[in-house]
């Protein structure tokens, strides 16, 4: 990573009294020697908009042009990071070496990056550093501890997030090719209603029929309200016997969650 990073808000602006946390972050980014430069559409203007989509986009890609940008952190989380989709310039980004970070409703633009460019992009919210200190300079980022609830080894190119985000591009033509994927998949809201109707959309197109395992983050509310059946039954049920799936707790809307590449081969193994 270059010595200077993008700060951006494609989803839904900031509300100004999360100001305090967005100093901060730049104060430990500059205390890293990194220097943050910051969009001028990340606080709310026009209801929870920061700006419009195309000045949003627009915004993202001025960052994706600036060689002195080594990278872009998205700090949003929301609902409307999907319309700026048809506005990015993905030939600009698949020449670009930049990698995007962002979680939760960026994984509509994380999984359009990597259908329209091939490019990588991490899911994991950069404010993670000011809600969970420091802890996650002692250890690795990306190393994820993970366990097999079926089958014992899975291998593919990571696709995926939130799995309420990930079912917006269904249809369209950011959805990624699912064939020999792992599926990630994690929630912040929603309990056992919800999860049914989204894992049977995830079945009836035919989602289950291609990819080679499932790897489940956290599911927030679900596991906070202990509700039963809990998601690994839930997912068992209807992506059926035969796909490996893995269960961590360290991938999902945790202020101290890891983060995972989208777009990068992983292969897991373990014990069922």
């Amino acid at each position: 990573m270059r010595n200077k990073v993008g700060i951006v808000c494609c989803s839904n602006g900031q509300k100004t009294e999360y100001k305090s946390d967005i100093d901060k972050l730049a104060m430990l980014l500059e205390e890293s020697g990194i220097s943050a430069v910051f969009s001028q559409f990340i606080y709310e203007k026009n209801g929870c908009c920061s700006g419009s989509a195309r000045e949003r986009a627009n915004a993202l890609m001025d960052f994706y042009n600036d060689d002195s940008i080594g990278a872009i952190f998205d700090i949003s989380g929301g609902d409307i990071a999907n319309e700026i989709l048809e506005y990015l310039d993905y030939n600009v980004i698949s020449k670009s070496n930049k990698m995007f970070w962002g979680y939760s409703d960026l994984t509509t633009v994380i999984n359009a990056i990597y259908t329209k460019s091939g490019c990588k992009s991490v899911l994991y919210q950069i404010k993670n550093i000011v809600w969970d200190g420091a802890k996650k300079e002692k250890e690795d980022l990306f190393n994820i501890q993970y366990c097999f609830v079926q089958g014992n080894s899975m291998e593919g190119i990571v696709v995926g997030g939130n799995i309420r985000c990930f079912l917006k591009l269904a249809g369209t033509e950011y959805f990624p090719d699912m064939e020999g994927k792992v599926l990630l998949l994690e929630a912040l809201g929603g309990e056992v209603p919800q999860m049914i109707t989204y894992l049977n959309q995830l079945k009836q197109i035919g989602v289950f029929e291609k990819i080679n395992g499932i790897l489940l983050g956290t599911f927030t509310t679900m596991e906070k309200n202990n509700c039963k059946p809990d998601i690994v039954e839930l997912v068992k049920e209807y992506a059926g016997p035969n796909i490996p799936i893995a269960k961590t707790s360290q991938i999902g809307h945790g202020k101290d969650s890891k983060a995972i590449i989208i777009g990068e081969k992983i292969s897991l193994n373990g014990l069922f």
